[in-house]
Protein backbone atom coordinates (compact mmCIF):
# COMPACT_ATOMS: atom_id res chain seq x y z
CA UNK A 1 0.00 0.00 0.00
CA UNK A 2 1.23 3.78 -0.59
CA UNK A 3 2.54 5.35 2.06
CA UNK A 4 0.58 8.22 1.49
CA UNK A 5 -2.62 6.33 2.38
CA UNK A 6 -4.52 6.10 5.79
CA UNK A 7 -4.26 9.90 6.68
CA UNK A 8 -7.53 10.58 8.16
CA UNK A 9 -6.17 10.55 11.36
CA UNK A 10 -3.80 13.38 10.22
CA UNK A 11 -5.85 14.98 7.76
CA UNK A 12 -9.43 16.81 8.50
CA UNK A 13 -11.93 16.12 6.07
CA UNK A 14 -12.66 18.96 3.34
CA UNK A 15 -14.98 19.77 0.75
CA UNK A 16 -14.11 22.51 -1.95
CA UNK A 17 -15.03 25.95 -0.91
CA UNK A 18 -18.47 26.68 -0.92
CA UNK A 19 -20.39 30.15 -2.50
CA UNK A 20 -21.87 32.14 0.12
CA UNK A 21 -25.83 31.59 0.06
CA UNK A 22 -26.11 35.61 -1.18
CA UNK A 23 -23.99 34.65 -4.46
CA UNK A 24 -25.64 31.28 -4.74
CA UNK A 25 -29.27 32.87 -4.71
CA UNK A 26 -28.51 35.42 -7.86
CA UNK A 27 -27.65 32.37 -10.35
CA UNK A 28 -27.82 28.54 -11.20
CA UNK A 29 -24.36 28.18 -10.94
CA UNK A 30 -22.84 24.89 -8.77
CA UNK A 31 -22.40 25.91 -5.62
CA UNK A 32 -19.11 24.12 -4.94
CA UNK A 33 -15.71 25.15 -6.43
CA UNK A 34 -13.35 21.72 -7.96
CA UNK A 35 -10.73 20.70 -5.91
CA UNK A 36 -7.32 21.69 -6.75
CA UNK A 37 -4.66 19.28 -7.45
CA UNK A 38 -3.03 19.70 -3.96
CA UNK A 39 -6.58 19.65 -2.45
CA UNK A 40 -7.63 16.03 -4.10
CA UNK A 41 -4.33 14.69 -3.25
CA UNK A 42 -5.04 14.94 0.15
CA UNK A 43 -8.30 13.79 0.51
CA UNK A 44 -8.03 11.04 -1.23
CA UNK A 45 -4.90 9.89 0.85
CA UNK A 46 -7.60 9.86 3.83
CA UNK A 47 -8.67 6.74 2.48
CA UNK A 48 -8.05 3.58 5.29
CA UNK A 49 -8.17 1.11 1.94
CA UNK A 50 -9.96 -1.20 4.17
CA UNK A 51 -10.02 -4.63 3.48
CA UNK A 52 -13.76 -4.79 2.81
CA UNK A 53 -14.77 -1.62 0.80
CA UNK A 54 -18.09 -1.02 1.69
CA UNK A 55 -17.64 2.02 -0.11
CA UNK A 56 -17.62 0.24 -3.15
CA UNK A 57 -20.11 -2.49 -2.08
CA UNK A 58 -22.72 0.16 -1.57
CA UNK A 59 -22.37 2.44 -4.58
CA UNK A 60 -24.79 0.61 -7.37
CA UNK A 61 -22.26 0.33 -9.56
CA UNK A 62 -19.52 -0.97 -7.91
CA UNK A 63 -17.25 1.38 -8.62
CA UNK A 64 -13.43 0.57 -7.68
CA UNK A 65 -13.42 4.15 -5.44
CA UNK A 66 -10.63 2.60 -3.30
CA UNK A 67 -8.36 2.13 -5.64
CA UNK A 68 -8.45 5.74 -7.85
CA UNK A 69 -8.54 7.20 -4.64
CA UNK A 70 -5.17 5.82 -3.75
CA UNK A 71 -4.03 6.96 -7.70
CA UNK A 72 -5.21 10.02 -7.09
CA UNK A 73 -3.09 10.65 -3.80
CA UNK A 74 -0.58 9.46 -5.21
CA UNK A 75 -0.95 12.02 -8.77
CA UNK A 76 -1.63 9.59 -10.91
CA UNK A 77 -4.96 10.99 -12.53
CA UNK A 78 -5.04 9.83 -15.87
CA UNK A 79 -5.09 6.07 -14.50
CA UNK A 80 -7.25 7.14 -11.53
CA UNK A 81 -10.09 8.39 -14.55
CA UNK A 82 -9.74 5.37 -16.88
CA UNK A 83 -10.65 3.54 -13.67
CA UNK A 84 -13.14 5.72 -12.13
CA UNK A 85 -14.77 5.36 -15.72
CA UNK A 86 -14.37 1.65 -16.23
CA UNK A 87 -17.19 1.10 -14.28
CA UNK A 88 -19.38 4.29 -14.72
CA UNK A 89 -20.45 6.17 -18.00
CA UNK A 90 -20.94 9.27 -16.63
CA UNK A 91 -18.94 10.03 -13.70
CA UNK A 92 -18.41 13.76 -14.11
CA UNK A 93 -22.15 13.71 -13.22
CA UNK A 94 -22.64 10.99 -10.81
CA UNK A 95 -19.87 13.13 -8.36
CA UNK A 96 -22.02 15.96 -8.85
CA UNK A 97 -25.61 14.40 -8.26
CA UNK A 98 -25.67 11.20 -6.82
CA UNK A 99 -26.58 11.39 -2.87
CA UNK A 100 -23.12 10.41 -1.59
CA UNK A 101 -24.01 10.51 2.06
CA UNK A 102 -26.40 8.27 1.40
CA UNK A 103 -24.67 5.85 -0.29
CA UNK A 104 -20.55 5.72 -1.18
CA UNK A 105 -19.61 8.03 1.59
CA UNK A 106 -22.35 6.89 4.00
CA UNK A 107 -20.58 4.15 4.27
CA UNK A 108 -17.18 4.67 4.68
CA UNK A 109 -15.57 2.74 7.27
CA UNK A 110 -13.59 5.99 8.50
CA UNK A 111 -16.79 7.44 9.05
CA UNK A 112 -18.28 4.83 11.22
CA UNK A 113 -14.42 4.92 13.52
CA UNK A 114 -15.33 8.13 14.59
CA UNK A 115 -13.71 10.13 11.61
CA UNK A 116 -15.85 12.04 8.90
CA UNK A 117 -15.51 10.33 5.66
CA UNK A 118 -13.59 10.92 2.29
CA UNK A 119 -15.20 13.47 0.27
CA UNK A 120 -15.81 10.57 -2.47
CA UNK A 121 -17.74 12.88 -4.46
CA UNK A 122 -15.56 15.92 -5.06
CA UNK A 123 -12.59 14.09 -5.78
CA UNK A 124 -14.47 11.65 -8.88
CA UNK A 125 -16.01 15.04 -9.74
CA UNK A 126 -12.45 16.79 -9.97
CA UNK A 127 -10.74 14.01 -11.67
CA UNK A 128 -13.12 13.67 -14.09
CA UNK A 129 -13.02 17.44 -15.04
CA UNK A 130 -9.68 17.03 -15.17
CA UNK A 131 -9.76 14.27 -17.87
CA UNK A 132 -12.11 16.65 -20.16
CA UNK A 133 -9.55 19.64 -19.73
CA UNK A 134 -6.71 17.62 -20.19
CA UNK A 135 -8.02 15.46 -23.76
CA UNK A 136 -8.16 12.42 -21.85
CA UNK A 137 -11.67 11.44 -22.24
CA UNK A 138 -12.45 10.10 -25.86
CA UNK A 139 -15.39 9.03 -27.87
CA UNK A 140 -15.64 5.38 -28.01
CA UNK A 141 -14.36 3.62 -31.28
CA UNK A 142 -15.71 0.13 -31.84
CA UNK A 143 -12.98 -2.57 -32.61
CA UNK A 144 -15.86 -3.44 -35.49
CA UNK A 145 -18.57 -2.17 -36.99
CA UNK A 146 -22.24 -4.83 -36.25
CA UNK A 147 -24.84 -4.21 -39.37
CA UNK A 148 -27.18 -4.46 -36.39
CA UNK A 149 -29.13 -1.29 -34.86
CA UNK A 150 -30.94 -1.34 -31.65
CA UNK A 151 -33.59 1.69 -30.71
CA UNK A 152 -33.48 3.37 -27.23
CA UNK A 153 -36.40 5.12 -26.38
CA UNK A 154 -35.12 7.69 -24.01
CA UNK A 155 -32.43 10.27 -24.08
CA UNK A 156 -31.76 10.00 -19.83
CA UNK A 157 -29.13 8.85 -18.02
CA UNK A 158 -29.99 5.02 -18.58
CA UNK A 159 -30.68 5.44 -22.36
CA UNK A 160 -27.46 7.28 -22.93
CA UNK A 161 -24.94 5.12 -21.01
CA UNK A 162 -26.95 1.80 -22.33
CA UNK A 163 -26.10 3.24 -25.61
CA UNK A 164 -22.65 4.05 -25.32
CA UNK A 165 -22.16 0.35 -23.71
CA UNK A 166 -23.97 -0.66 -27.04
CA UNK A 167 -21.91 0.90 -29.69
CA UNK A 168 -18.85 -0.05 -28.07
CA UNK A 169 -19.66 -3.55 -28.98
CA UNK A 170 -20.35 -2.19 -32.43
CA UNK A 171 -23.66 -1.88 -32.79
CA UNK A 172 -25.30 0.95 -34.92
CA UNK A 173 -27.53 2.60 -32.33
CA UNK A 174 -30.46 5.45 -32.38
CA UNK A 175 -31.78 7.19 -29.73
CA UNK A 176 -35.20 8.32 -29.79
CA UNK A 177 -37.20 11.24 -27.54
CA UNK A 178 -39.83 13.18 -27.07
CA UNK A 179 -38.18 16.32 -25.70
CA UNK A 180 -36.23 19.04 -28.28
CA UNK A 181 -32.98 18.14 -25.80
CA UNK A 182 -31.15 15.10 -24.79
CA UNK A 183 -30.53 14.00 -21.76
CA UNK A 184 -33.73 14.41 -19.93
CA UNK A 185 -33.57 14.83 -16.38
CA UNK A 186 -30.48 15.35 -16.54
CA UNK A 187 -31.08 18.54 -18.95
CA UNK A 188 -34.74 19.61 -17.65
CA UNK A 189 -35.03 18.13 -14.37
CA UNK A 190 -32.13 18.99 -12.25
CA UNK A 191 -31.20 22.33 -11.77
CA UNK A 192 -27.66 24.11 -12.65
CA UNK A 193 -27.07 24.69 -9.43
CA UNK A 194 -26.57 21.07 -9.02
CA UNK A 195 -25.65 20.27 -12.76
CA UNK A 196 -24.26 22.84 -15.37
CA UNK A 197 -25.96 21.85 -18.56
CA UNK A 198 -22.70 22.47 -20.26
CA UNK A 199 -21.48 19.58 -18.53
CA UNK A 200 -24.16 17.47 -20.21
CA UNK A 201 -23.98 19.08 -23.56
CA UNK A 202 -19.86 17.92 -23.57
CA UNK A 203 -21.43 14.57 -22.50
CA UNK A 204 -23.67 14.56 -25.66
CA UNK A 205 -21.63 15.85 -27.60
CA UNK A 206 -19.28 12.92 -27.33
CA UNK A 207 -21.79 10.30 -27.51
CA UNK A 208 -22.53 11.89 -31.06
CA UNK A 209 -18.79 11.60 -31.80
CA UNK A 210 -19.11 7.56 -31.16
CA UNK A 211 -21.49 7.63 -33.69
CA UNK A 212 -24.41 7.35 -32.04
CA UNK A 213 -27.90 8.88 -34.03
CA UNK A 214 -30.23 11.05 -31.58
CA UNK A 215 -33.93 11.45 -33.26
CA UNK A 216 -35.39 14.28 -30.75
CA UNK A 217 -38.64 15.53 -30.49
CA UNK A 218 -40.17 12.50 -31.69
CA UNK A 219 -43.91 10.75 -30.59
CA UNK A 220 -43.59 7.15 -30.13
CA UNK A 221 -46.83 5.56 -30.69
CA UNK A 222 -48.42 8.77 -32.33
CA UNK A 223 -46.75 10.03 -35.48
CA UNK A 224 -43.54 7.40 -34.78
CA UNK A 225 -45.43 3.96 -34.21
CA UNK A 226 -43.73 1.72 -32.12
CA UNK A 227 -44.81 -1.27 -34.56
CA UNK A 228 -42.47 0.70 -37.21
CA UNK A 229 -39.25 0.79 -34.52
CA UNK A 230 -39.62 -3.23 -34.06
CA UNK A 231 -39.76 -3.41 -37.62
CA UNK A 232 -36.49 -1.45 -38.04
CA UNK A 233 -34.59 -2.19 -35.54
CA UNK A 234 -33.10 -6.00 -34.05
CA UNK A 235 -33.69 -4.37 -30.41
CA UNK A 236 -35.32 -1.93 -28.58
CA UNK A 237 -34.58 -0.77 -24.87
CA UNK A 238 -37.47 1.60 -23.51
CA UNK A 239 -35.60 3.92 -21.02
CA UNK A 240 -37.96 6.33 -20.60
CA UNK A 241 -37.84 7.18 -16.90
CA UNK A 242 -41.21 8.03 -14.87
CA UNK A 243 -42.48 11.42 -15.59
CA UNK A 244 -46.39 11.00 -14.56
CA UNK A 245 -46.11 13.39 -11.53
CA UNK A 246 -48.08 11.95 -8.36
CA UNK A 247 -50.80 14.31 -6.89
CA UNK A 248 -52.75 15.22 -4.03
CA UNK A 249 -57.04 15.51 -4.15
CA UNK A 250 -57.58 18.13 -1.89
CA UNK A 251 -60.45 20.76 -1.80
CA UNK A 252 -58.96 24.01 -4.10
CA UNK A 253 -56.57 21.56 -6.18
CA UNK A 254 -58.27 23.41 -9.32
CA UNK A 255 -56.85 26.53 -8.22
CA UNK A 256 -54.68 28.58 -10.31
CA UNK A 257 -50.38 28.51 -9.77
CA UNK A 258 -51.01 25.08 -8.52
CA UNK A 259 -48.08 22.84 -10.40
CA UNK A 260 -46.44 20.01 -10.03
CA UNK A 261 -42.77 20.25 -9.62
CA UNK A 262 -41.36 18.66 -12.91
CA UNK A 263 -43.36 21.11 -14.75
CA UNK A 264 -41.79 23.80 -12.47
CA UNK A 265 -38.47 22.56 -13.17
CA UNK A 266 -38.66 22.36 -16.51
CA UNK A 267 -39.58 25.25 -17.50
CA UNK A 268 -37.17 27.18 -14.99
CA UNK A 269 -34.19 24.80 -16.52
CA UNK A 270 -35.68 26.13 -20.16
CA UNK A 271 -35.16 29.60 -18.82
CA UNK A 272 -31.36 29.05 -17.28
CA UNK A 273 -30.52 27.60 -21.09
CA UNK A 274 -31.93 30.64 -22.96
CA UNK A 275 -34.38 28.58 -24.51
CA UNK A 276 -38.27 30.02 -25.08
CA UNK A 277 -41.60 28.55 -24.25
CA UNK A 278 -44.71 28.39 -25.73
CA UNK A 279 -46.48 28.00 -22.24
CA UNK A 280 -43.74 29.95 -20.43
CA UNK A 281 -45.61 32.73 -18.19
CA UNK A 282 -45.37 34.92 -15.22
CA UNK A 283 -47.19 32.28 -13.39
CA UNK A 284 -44.19 29.46 -13.22
CA UNK A 285 -41.93 32.36 -12.06
CA UNK A 286 -41.50 32.64 -8.01
CA UNK A 287 -40.29 36.39 -8.06
CA UNK A 288 -41.99 38.42 -5.50
CA UNK A 289 -44.24 35.47 -4.52
CA UNK A 290 -44.97 33.23 -1.13
CA UNK A 291 -43.92 29.97 -2.49
CA UNK A 292 -44.62 26.86 -0.57
CA UNK A 293 -43.35 23.09 -1.96
CA UNK A 294 -45.12 20.12 -0.69
CA UNK A 295 -42.72 17.13 -0.20
CA UNK A 296 -39.58 16.09 1.44
CA UNK A 297 -37.51 14.35 -1.31
CA UNK A 298 -34.51 15.36 -3.44
CA UNK A 299 -37.11 17.05 -6.20
CA UNK A 300 -38.91 19.34 -3.56
CA UNK A 301 -35.15 20.68 -2.57
CA UNK A 302 -34.77 21.04 -6.44
CA UNK A 303 -37.62 23.20 -6.75
CA UNK A 304 -36.79 25.41 -2.81
CA UNK A 305 -33.69 26.10 -3.83
CA UNK A 306 -35.00 27.27 -7.67
CA UNK A 307 -37.63 29.07 -6.26
CA UNK A 308 -34.54 31.32 -3.90
CA UNK A 309 -33.05 31.91 -7.04
CA UNK A 310 -35.68 33.31 -8.93
CA UNK A 311 -36.38 36.00 -6.10
CA UNK A 312 -39.08 34.03 -4.34
CA UNK A 313 -40.68 36.59 -1.10
CA UNK A 314 -40.69 33.18 1.09
CA UNK A 315 -39.84 30.00 0.65
CA UNK A 316 -41.58 26.89 2.86
CA UNK A 317 -41.07 23.57 2.38
CA UNK A 318 -43.98 21.26 4.05
CA UNK A 319 -43.25 17.69 4.71
CA UNK A 320 -45.49 15.25 7.05
CA UNK A 321 -42.65 13.89 8.66
CA UNK A 322 -39.52 15.22 10.71
CA UNK A 323 -36.00 16.34 9.50
CA UNK A 324 -34.98 12.40 10.76
CA UNK A 325 -37.35 11.14 8.13
CA UNK A 326 -37.16 12.96 5.43
CA UNK A 327 -35.81 10.92 2.05
CA UNK A 328 -33.93 14.10 0.47
CA UNK A 329 -30.35 14.10 1.05
CA UNK A 330 -29.53 15.48 4.38
CA UNK A 331 -26.87 17.77 2.34
CA UNK A 332 -29.20 19.23 0.04
CA UNK A 333 -31.62 20.17 3.19
CA UNK A 334 -28.87 21.65 4.65
CA UNK A 335 -28.18 23.92 1.57
CA UNK A 336 -31.66 24.94 1.43
CA UNK A 337 -31.48 26.24 4.80
CA UNK A 338 -28.86 28.31 4.15
CA UNK A 339 -30.24 29.53 1.32
CA UNK A 340 -33.23 30.79 3.26
CA UNK A 341 -35.72 28.17 2.94
CA UNK A 342 -37.99 27.40 5.44
CA UNK A 343 -39.17 23.90 6.59
CA UNK A 344 -42.09 23.19 8.03
CA UNK A 345 -41.81 20.18 9.82
CA UNK A 346 -44.57 17.65 11.05
CA UNK A 347 -47.07 19.12 8.63
CA UNK A 348 -49.91 17.84 6.01
CA UNK A 349 -51.81 20.33 3.96
CA UNK A 350 -55.69 20.51 4.14
CA UNK A 351 -56.44 22.47 1.44
CA UNK A 352 -56.24 25.12 -0.94
CA UNK A 353 -57.61 28.87 -0.39
CA UNK A 354 -58.15 31.53 -3.19
CA UNK A 355 -60.54 32.92 -5.85
CA UNK A 356 -59.24 32.05 -8.91
CA UNK A 357 -55.26 31.63 -8.03
CA UNK A 358 -54.29 30.24 -4.59
CA UNK A 359 -53.42 32.34 -1.94
CA UNK A 360 -53.34 29.86 1.24
CA UNK A 361 -52.21 26.51 2.48
CA UNK A 362 -54.40 25.09 5.11
CA UNK A 363 -52.03 22.89 6.93
CA UNK A 364 -52.89 20.47 10.04
CA UNK A 365 -49.51 19.61 12.40
CA UNK A 366 -48.68 15.91 12.66
CA UNK A 367 -47.55 13.45 14.74
CA UNK A 368 -45.73 10.07 14.55
CA UNK A 369 -46.95 7.14 15.78
CA UNK A 370 -46.36 3.48 15.94
CA UNK A 371 -44.27 2.49 12.87
CA UNK A 372 -45.85 0.83 9.66
CA UNK A 373 -44.56 -2.62 7.78
CA UNK A 374 -42.28 -0.62 6.57
CA UNK A 375 -40.60 0.69 9.86
CA UNK A 376 -41.56 4.02 9.54
CA UNK A 377 -43.61 6.37 11.74
CA UNK A 378 -47.14 6.48 10.09
CA UNK A 379 -47.88 10.40 10.47
CA UNK A 380 -51.41 11.03 12.32
CA UNK A 381 -52.92 14.71 12.02
CA UNK A 382 -52.94 16.28 15.60
CA UNK A 383 -56.74 17.37 15.66
CA UNK A 384 -57.86 21.39 15.62
CA UNK A 385 -54.29 22.29 15.01
CA UNK A 386 -54.97 23.63 11.54
CA UNK A 387 -53.76 26.79 10.32
CA UNK A 388 -52.97 28.92 7.36
CA UNK A 389 -50.24 29.85 5.48
CA UNK A 390 -50.05 32.42 2.54
CA UNK A 391 -49.04 31.01 -0.89
CA UNK A 392 -48.81 32.66 -3.92
CA UNK A 393 -47.36 29.86 -5.84
CA UNK A 394 -47.45 26.07 -4.72
CA UNK A 395 -45.70 23.19 -5.90
CA UNK A 396 -46.43 19.87 -5.62
CA UNK A 397 -43.10 17.43 -5.50
CA UNK A 398 -44.50 14.43 -4.17
CA UNK A 399 -42.77 11.93 -6.41
CA UNK A 400 -43.02 10.14 -10.26
CA UNK A 401 -45.15 7.55 -11.25
CA UNK A 402 -45.04 5.71 -14.68
CA UNK A 403 -47.05 6.89 -17.25
CA UNK A 404 -49.15 4.45 -19.19
CA UNK A 405 -46.63 2.88 -22.10
CA UNK A 406 -49.37 0.37 -23.41
CA UNK A 407 -51.49 2.84 -23.99
CA UNK A 408 -48.82 5.78 -24.79
CA UNK A 409 -47.16 3.54 -27.12
CA UNK A 410 -50.17 1.79 -28.35
CA UNK A 411 -48.81 -1.34 -27.63
CA UNK A 412 -51.23 -3.19 -25.00
CA UNK A 413 -49.12 -6.13 -25.47
CA UNK A 414 -46.57 -4.25 -23.24
CA UNK A 415 -47.62 -5.74 -19.42
CA UNK A 416 -46.84 -3.32 -17.15
CA UNK A 417 -46.39 -4.22 -12.48
CA UNK A 418 -49.47 -3.05 -10.17
CA UNK A 419 -47.71 -0.21 -9.90
CA UNK A 420 -47.72 0.77 -13.52
CA UNK A 421 -44.12 -0.54 -13.98
CA UNK A 422 -43.21 -2.34 -17.25
CA UNK A 423 -42.20 -6.15 -16.06
CA UNK A 424 -39.58 -7.80 -17.93
CA UNK A 425 -37.73 -10.85 -17.50
CA UNK A 426 -35.89 -10.82 -14.28
CA UNK A 427 -32.53 -12.84 -15.83
CA UNK A 428 -33.05 -11.37 -19.53
CA UNK A 429 -34.70 -7.81 -18.85
CA UNK A 430 -36.78 -8.42 -21.57
CA UNK A 431 -40.41 -7.25 -21.46
CA UNK A 432 -43.26 -9.63 -23.07
CA UNK A 433 -42.27 -8.78 -26.13
CA UNK A 434 -39.43 -11.22 -28.05
CA UNK A 435 -36.94 -8.30 -28.96
CA UNK A 436 -37.96 -5.45 -26.64
CA UNK A 437 -36.06 -4.66 -23.39
CA UNK A 438 -36.56 -2.04 -20.62
CA UNK A 439 -34.28 -0.66 -17.68
CA UNK A 440 -33.71 2.11 -15.42
CA UNK A 441 -36.98 3.76 -13.24
CA UNK A 442 -39.64 2.49 -15.94
CA UNK A 443 -38.90 -1.08 -14.63
CA UNK A 444 -37.62 -0.12 -10.92
CA UNK A 445 -40.10 3.16 -10.34
CA UNK A 446 -38.28 6.83 -9.53
CA UNK A 447 -34.83 6.13 -7.97
CA UNK A 448 -31.64 7.46 -8.87
CA UNK A 449 -29.39 8.61 -11.52
CA UNK A 450 -26.58 6.00 -10.53
CA UNK A 451 -29.08 2.85 -10.31
CA UNK A 452 -30.34 3.66 -13.91
CA UNK A 453 -27.17 3.83 -15.16
CA UNK A 454 -26.56 0.29 -13.55
CA UNK A 455 -29.68 -0.78 -15.14
CA UNK A 456 -29.00 0.62 -18.52
CA UNK A 457 -25.39 -1.06 -18.40
CA UNK A 458 -27.47 -4.37 -17.52
CA UNK A 459 -29.83 -4.12 -20.47
CA UNK A 460 -27.03 -3.59 -22.64
CA UNK A 461 -25.29 -6.80 -21.93
CA UNK A 462 -28.61 -8.79 -22.40
CA UNK A 463 -28.97 -7.09 -25.33
CA UNK A 464 -26.22 -8.11 -27.22
CA UNK A 465 -26.39 -11.65 -25.63
CA UNK A 466 -30.00 -11.88 -27.63
CA UNK A 467 -28.89 -10.65 -30.85
CA UNK A 468 -25.79 -13.05 -30.66
CA UNK A 469 -28.08 -15.85 -29.97
CA UNK A 470 -30.68 -15.00 -33.11
CA UNK A 471 -27.55 -14.67 -35.24
CA UNK A 472 -26.60 -18.09 -33.92
CA UNK A 473 -29.30 -19.57 -34.60
CA UNK A 474 -30.07 -18.29 -37.76
CA UNK A 475 -26.60 -19.18 -39.21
Amino acid sequence: MSDKMLQFVRQERKMPEKRTPKQRSEDFREIYDSFTEGAAQIQASRCSQCGVPFCQIHCPLANNIPDWLMLTANGRLEEAYELSQATNNFPEICGRICPQDRLCEGSCVIQQSGHETVTIGAVEKFLTDTAWENGWVKPVVPVRERAETVAIIGAGPGGLAAGEQLRRRGYQVHIYDRYDRAGGLLSYGIPGFKLEKDVVDRRIKLLEEAGIKFHLGQDIGGTLPFSELREKHNAILVATGVYQARDLSLPGSELGNILPALYYLTEANRRDLGLGSDHMSEDLDAKGKNVVVIGGGDTAMDCVRTAVRQGAKSVKCLYRRDKENMPGSEREVKNAEEEGVEFVWLSAPDAFVGTENVSEVLVSKVHLGVPDASGRQVPQIVPDSREAIPADLVIKALGFSPENLPKLFNEQALEVSSYGTLQVNNSTMMTALDGVFAAGDIVRGASLVVWAIKDARDAADQIHSYIERRKTAAA
